[in-house]
């Protein structure tokens, strides 16, 4: 919109001179005046032109220029000349005219004087000419009425520029989720495998749905794309469409997400998918347009026969007008409870409390809402662990807010309530119709009624979705909460044992959080009833897998109250009955706060109600069956610090350690995961070496099949081979050699800590040999051109790593690995940014010509130049690191000085980061080695700056500031700037540094002011 409202206004001015004549040579009271990017070679004849400067041979009655240009700033003093200048702007017309408006916030003050704006602004049209001829009697009369005019002209303009833009506004051209959706489900109908049905398929390429009803990735629904669908017409070949808001068109081809290549468009944009068929089918166009076409039996109701009826629309006609019923149809209220919790509806917005309807109505709603419900997605399985390594899609990757203030970076399955597929009658099995019947018994039977129909709903298989569903259909999850707010034991064990079943299923889990089922739980916990509060828990930990959840259990006190349930006694021998149900309770416990802890809140709460002694106890115990939630639970927390602390100084290193020789898998991943996080502190990797844990770790990557397993225990051997020590003890145990092979065909997440621990292990010289020796160069150098991020940050550094070897350098260069880094410095993330950029300086460094090489990158310098303008010091420091290694070649130091690098390293010589001073220091040192660069450097102002580089205590940027002061120094002009800005009395203390280095750059320096001093006192004294 902003560039249309430019592209309407960059006309008027354009044209102003020809339809305008008299009112362009109008003088403005004031000078338009921007910043331009036009330069004085752009202006032609009827301009005077000195030097970078510009003016108009026409001039005010004062002898100003019309037009002025002193760069950057370029002064209009009329329209005629405006519009010369955007003639002459050619392709930058647009950055011209926004300039211009967004520097001159009161145009018509400027053009008219403010005293005359004013005045005209505040009368009515009716008014205007009465005042132009007020004017006339106190100034001159032509130069009054051309101010009129031009002050109608802007009102005429802008007019007619806002009604365009309102009428732009107000035409409904964009296409929505539900109206592509409509459209869809509805030629379904139409699909057969034969001849007789207007396609032979029409499939979603992605069964997920986002809360929005979109389908494709966020990183596609920014570009307004709703979903992509895969159709089969009758008569041609496979149609891949893109639906999106601007329309439908054809596709590369996207078959499934995540092919990046098959989002390009091939068609152009049909305003509806009927309409992109017709145009790529016959078949489809010449059977939409019959009126005896062969409809499903399914729509054989009143709305078919309707448009049946009516003989003159043709097909195409009744599907549009029946669309319109569909999207318009009756959708079902919530249920009064529901309503009066305040639950949003479908529509997202918040239900007023209403009536109460009578039960027999409800009971009919219920009854109809079976049938347009969706299915249900089903856990797989119970326990939190079998999912802790899976990246589920999420509708929270579309959410614009935090609605719970949880942690920002969980992820959260299950955010929205998923839908089922439509089913009719004879789809249902026989167990729904007779577990409807139960439920009918639960609502009208006494208490033994009620114990035994509990008993009989436990015989059926629960697991099963449609037996979860019957009981939500029928309201049975209403009746199965309120039984637990009886006082009879019996009751709540059945309805407990019942909910725990139902609760795998995600639909389920939302409704007992939508209808206060949380809070009715956890109160379960401080019951005297042991079993009771073991099904609470367990039932927590089900119902707790997704964040609203998380959050009513901690606002609802069940943090402390399942905290409480940890204390127990794990590791007797001989256990009475009671100590075994105190550890049954225990392990229920452990198993929900598992599931609680992916909330950043709830791992405070955790630690805050004593739970981490308790779970360390707890670690010590031989039960696996205790050990995988406990375990678990502390791998999830160990993302906070304060955690790491605790398990650290708890002893709990140990007890990990131990249980990676165990032989669960299950418990074996969460131990590594646990190091695996763990491990970020120096004495937890000390620790874990000390109590021999290395080589469990090694063994863990026999078990090559199990994919999670192997991410822990790869992510562990990474964390822990940043110890040097731990790398030797690695070596023993062989375990290089069985990473490289780990290289291929393994997931990314693997692939991440693999790529990370050799990155370390190639800190040593021997292991970089190694690493050539496996034939593990070439799959990293095929890793460079991954999309994973934290897979190029790790990749990069051990390519680095391995460059600094004459022989690995020699493989790296011939699979084209410089140019892959180097294409990497345009990654839009700041850290594979720099990690390319630290990886190239070894490999510039190491290679046998890397300056011809660097030269036959195209753009390769330019894109150095340009990342200096960078705001992360990181990557500035690389950058400058980079450089310096190039200006090592005379050849490359001129086309970098041509390409401005000296006032941009210049211009960084300000900062306070110790690392960057040092890597530019390098870099400064190394350009003042061609042409004036020494002197361009202090008219830059770089050398005050290096003063106080001088005082920092790093003898890195010591060494480089005292090495680039001394070439400046080379240049005598300079040495009188640097004598001023008081560099001599710390180059005097640097003489004194115990490196020679350090000691020759500082004498020389000094050496040179003192030269360019005596030659000065010679020249006065003999003068």
């Amino acid at each position: 919109m902003n560039e249309s409202l430019l592209k309407e206004i960059l006309h008027f001015v354009e044209h102003f001179s020809s339809q305008h004549p008299q009112e362009a040579e109008h003088v403005f009271e004031e000078p338009l005046q921007w910043s331009t990017i036009l330069v004085a070679s752009d202006f032609k004849t009827d301009y005077n032109i000195s030097d970078s400067d510009v003016q108009s041979h026409e001039k005010d009655s004062e002898g100003h220029p019309l037009l002025q240009l002193s760069p950057p700033t370029v002064y209009v003093r009329s329209f005629s000349q405006l519009s010369k200048l955007l003639h002459l702007a050619d392709d930058k017309k647009l950055a011209e005219v926004r300039a211009c408006l967004e520097e001159n916030r009161e145009p018509m003050v400027k053009i008219l004087g403010r005293s005359i704006a004013s005045a005209l602004e505040r009368e009515t049209l009716a008014d205007v000419v009465s005042l132009a001829d007020k004017m006339k009697e106190e100034g001159p009369a032509k130069d009054s009425e051309v101010k009129v005019k031009l002050f109608l002209l802007f009102q005429n303009v802008d007019k007619q520029i806002v009604d365009k833009l309102l009428k732009e506004i107000s035409e409904p051209d964009m296409l929505n989720c539900k109206a592509v959706k409509n459209e869809v489900e509805l030629f379904k109908l139409f699909c057969s495998k034969g001849d007789e049905g207007l396609l032979k398929s029409l499939q979603y390429t992605s069964d997920f749905e986002f809360s929005n009803g979109c389908r494709a990735p966020p990183w596609r629904q920014v570009k307004g794309e709703i979903c992509y669908l895969v159709a089969e017409p009758c008569d041609t070949e496979t149609l891949y469409i893109t639906c999106s808001t601007d329309g439908l068109f054809l596709n590369g081809g996207i078959k499934q997400d995540g092919e990046e290549n098959g989002y390009e468009r091939t068609s152009d944009t049909y305003k509806d998918l009927a309409t992109l068929l017709m145009s790529r089918s016959p078949h489809f166009a010449e059977n939409i347009n019959k009126e005896h076409l062969a409809f499903p039996l399914c729509w054989q109701h009143s709305t078919f026969q309707e448009l049946s009826a009516k003989k003159e629309k043709t097909v195409h006609e009744q599907i549009q007008v029946l669309l319109y019923k569909i999207s318009h149809r009756r959708t079902y209220e919530p249920s009064p409870r529901w309503r009066n919790l305040g639950i949003l509806t479908t529509c997202g917005k918040t239900e007023e409390n209403k009536t109460r309807k009578s039960s027999e109505v409800e009971k009919k709603s219920l009854t109809q809402g079976t049938k347009s419900k969706m299915k249900a997605e089903l856990s797989a399985s119970s326990s939190p662990g079998q999912q802790s390594f899976q990246k589920l899609k999420t509708s929270a990757g579309v959410l614009p807010v935090d609605l719970f203030s949880e942690s920002s970076t969980e992820s959260d399955e299950e955010e929205e309530q998923p839908y089922r597929h439509p089913e009719t009658a004879t789809d249902l099995p026989s167990e729904y119709w007779q577990i409807q019947k139960l439920v009918k018994y639960l609502k009208e039977g006494d208490q033994t009624a009620t114990v035994l129909t509990l008993c009989a709903m436990m015989d059926f298989n629960l697991m099963q979705e449609s037996c979860q569903l019957a009981i939500q259909d029928t309201g049975g999850l209403k009746i199965l909460l309120n039984l637990l707010d009886t006082d009879k034991d019996k009751c709540k064990t059945g309805s407990l044992k019942i909910l725990r079943k139902i609760s795998h299923n995600s639909q389920i889990r939302q409704t007992i959080v939508d209808m206060g089922g949380v809070q009715t739980i956890v109160k379960i916990l401080d019951s005297p009833v042991k079993d009771l509060k073991a099904l609470a828990a367990e039932t927590i930990a089900n119902v707790a897998k997704f964040r609203r959840a998380r959050r009513d259990v901690r606002l609802n006190d069940g943090i402390n109250k399942l905290v409480k349930l940890l204390d127990c006694l794990p590791n007797l021998a001989n256990l009475t009955a009671s100590q075994e149900k105190d550890v049954e309770v225990a392990c229920c416990g452990a198993l929900a706060l598992w599931s609680c802890s992916r909330s950043t809140k709830n791992k405070e709460a955790i630690r805050k109600a004593g739970g981490i002694p308790l779970l360390g106890r707890m670690l010590k115990s031989p039960l696996q069956k205790m050990l995988i939630p406990v375990v678990g639970t502390l791998q999830e927390c160990a993302s906070e610090e304060s955690y790491r602390t605790d398990i650290q100084t708890l002893g709990m290193i140990k007890d990990l350690v131990r249980n990676l020789r165990s032989d669960n898998d299950e418990l074996q991943m969460h131990c590594a995961s646990a190091i695996f996080k763990c491990a970020e502190d120096k004495q937890t990797r000390d620790l874990v070496r000390k109590y021999q844990g290395l080589q469990p770790l090694v063994s863990l990557l026999h078990k090559a099949h199990n994919k999670q397993l192997l991410a822990a225990a790869t992510g562990a051997i990474w964390k822990c081979s940043i110890s040097q020590e731990n790398v030797t003890k690695f070596q023993e145990y062989k375990a290089l050699e069985i990473l490289v092979s780990l290289l291929t065909d393994q997931p990314e997440e693997v692939l991440v800590n693999v790529v990370g621990a050799l990155g370390e292990f190639a800190q040593i010289p021997a292991n970089k040999t190694a690493i050539r020796k496996f034939q593990g160069i070439k799959p990293l150098i095929s890793l460079l051109t991954s999309p994973n991020q934290a897979l190029l940050v790790n990749v990069t550094k051990a390519v680095g790593a391995c460059a600094t070897d004459k022989d690995n350098m020699v493989i790296i260069d011939q699979l084209d690995g410089i140019r892959l880094l180097w294409s990497l410095l345009k990654n839009p993330s700041a850290d594979v940014q720099s990690s390319a950029a630290w990886a190239l300086c070894a490999c510039i460094e190491n290679a046998e010509d890397a300056g011809e090489t660097a030269r036959s990158l195209i753009g390769g310098f330019q894109l150095l130049v340009k990342m200096l303008s960078s705001t992360n010091k990181e990557v500035l420091a690389s950058i400058c690191a980079v450089i310096c290694k190039i200006a090592k070649d005379d050849a490359n130091l001129a086309i970098l000085t041509d390409y401005g690098v000296v006032p941009l390293l210049a211009k960084l010589t300000n900062t306070t980061d110790d690392r960057l001073r040092r890597h530019l220091a390098d870099a400064i040192a190394e350009c003042c080695c061609w042409g004036n660069n020494r002197a361009l450097f202090v008219e830059a102002g770089a050398v005050a700056p290096f003063v106080r580089y001088l005082k920092s205590k790093d003898g890195f940027v010591q060494r480089s500031t005292a090495m680039a002061l001394y070439q400046l120094s080379r240049d005598p002009n300079n040495c009188i700037t640097m004598h001023e800005t008081g560099v001599v009395k710390p180059l005097i203390h640097m003489m004194g540094s115990t490196a020679e280095e350090v000691q020759e750059a500082a004498a020389a320096c000094v050496r040179n002011i003192r030269l360019l001093f005596m030659a000065n006192r010679n020249a006065e004294l003999f003068t």
